[in-house]
């Protein structure tokens, strides 16, 4: 990738395109709409409070992210989505149970007026969920069209002059990649066919990419993950990034882990459960669904700690993910951990997490963060998968045979390391040594 000669600004609207209307997306436009009247504080966002070291300790240069890279101020966003269900976005942000009364009421003239466009759905791969707001087609690619249709009208109404879409939605049924999804041509040949390896996500990342616009995939899906996608994004100078936001349990296993391999510390077991009863709770309760988010949880530790390198530490390790649908604990997902480690001659430890946590309140400044990077990244000529954006995923993307960087702290100097690089400054190595000469 090119260092970007000069990065355009950013001028205009921004369009922020939401592929599911649901807690996740709700929790995000209402914070946003409290933040930027003055009733909130974006805690947890990195483009809004984060700073980034430039230069030695010693230079004392430490500005905020957003004051250092151009990005959309929020006044700027403006937001638009789909959905199965019909409610409008205070509806839906009501009916998830998110945030308080008092906080929705404030927002409600706001939310009230974004409405869900009909949704490319399929209940064959979210079987779960069933919705009266879905579009019609004879076949996948005329589907894939109506929604590239509604990306041009959108922006013709709204008057944006860049758009971002992230994916907001359900978790599908586990897919493989396949020969349809080597090439483009091959791929419209299978939206034509009505191929089953073709799941609704894929119709929005199509759509979006060919209509110019990037493409952020919250969910573990295939989507955007496959050859003939990435060569679309190539070809459409468009940036594309995911996949699964890491919010909750991944994101502490994250942290641990590291740790655990930093100090030369053995693993036996890692024993994780979850209940949570939101829609997203619901979804996973079907066995297919259940199967691609497995796959995005369990793959951080065997990245982590190599077992392949150490295999006296790690070669043994047993690794089991859970996930319990109980509709009495909403969107406040508590996930559990029991940790088996070891130590100096092999003597045993354990390590217990219960991590009480709110989905959507650790989702939305992902979400956040994701579209104004994006937003960079396409105004910087970045085109492709945007690895350094690896930070926000469980499962990120990468090029071809490259395997990825799991460790939270890696992926966070990866990413400030990127915004020095996009603006001319010296990266941060940690080396220090010239404190000493």
């Amino acid at each position: 990738m090119e260092k970007p000669g000069k990065i355009a600004p950013a001028k205009g609207k921004l369009g922020v395109l939401l592929p599911g209307m649901g807690a996740v997306s709700t929790t995000f436009m209402a914070g946003v709409e409290l933040v930027r009247t003055g009733k909130s504080q974006p805690v947890g966002s990195l483009t809004q409070l984060g700073t980034i070291r430039l230069g030695k300790r010693t230079d004392k240069r430490t500005p905020r992210i957003q004051e250092f890279v151009p990005l959309s101020g929020l006044n700027d966003l403006v937001f638009a989505g789909w959905d199965i269900y019909k409610d409008n976005a205070f509806q839906s942000a009501r009916n998830a149970g998110v945030l308080s009364f008092q906080d929705l009421q404030k927002v409600k003239p706001f939310l009230s007026t974004i409405r869900p466009m009909k949704a490319a759905f399929d209940h064959e791969y979210v079987k779960k969920l069933d919705g009266p707001n879905i579009k019609k087609g004879k076949n996948k690619y005329e589907l894939a069209l109506q929604i590239k249709e509604d990306i041009a009208n959108f922006k013709k109404t709204s008057k944006v002059s860049r758009l971002v879409t992230c994916w907001c939605g359900s978790t599908e049924i586990f897919l493989k990649q396949e020969d349809v999804h080597s090439t483009p041509a091959k791929f419209v040949e299978a939206m034509k066919a009505n191929h089953p390896a073709i799941a609704p996500s894929m119709l929005y990342a199509w759509a979006a990419i060919t209509s110019g616009v990037p493409f952020a995939n919250g969910a573990p899906n295939l989507t955007v993950d496959f050859p003939a996608m990435q060569e679309l994004a190539l070809e459409h100078n468009v940036a594309v990034c995911g996949k699964d936001f890491k919010t909750g349990q991944t994101l502490m296993k994250t942290v641990l882990a590291p740790a655990f391999k930093a100090r030369m510390l053995g693993l036996d077991g890692w024993f994780s459960t979850n209940i949570l009863g939101n829609r997203d709770g619901e979804v996973l309760e079907d066995p297919g669904s259940f199967k691609t988010k497995e796959e995005s949880k369990l793959g951080a530790l065997e990245y982590i700690l190599q077992p392949d390198l150490y295999p006296q530490l790690y070669g043994k390790m047993h690794h089991k993910v859970r996930i319990n649908y109980y509709p009495p604990r909403g969107d406040n997902k508590e996930g559990w951990d029991n940790i088996d480690i070891f130590g100096w001659l092999g003597y045993p430890m354990q390590i217990k997490v219960d991590f009480l946590c709110r989905d959507s309140i650790l989702a939305a400044p992902i979400v956040l963060d994701l579209v104004l990077f994006m937003d960079l990244a396409q105004r910087a000529g970045f085109s492709g998968i945007q690895e350094w954006l690896s930070f926000y995923f469980k499962s990120p993307m990468t090029a071809p045979n490259l395997y990825p960087e799991h460790d939270l702290f890696i992926q966070l100097m990866k990413l400030k390391n990127t915004l020095r690089w996009m603006m001319g400054e010296d990266l941060i190595t940690h080396l220090g040594q010239e404190y000493y000469d």
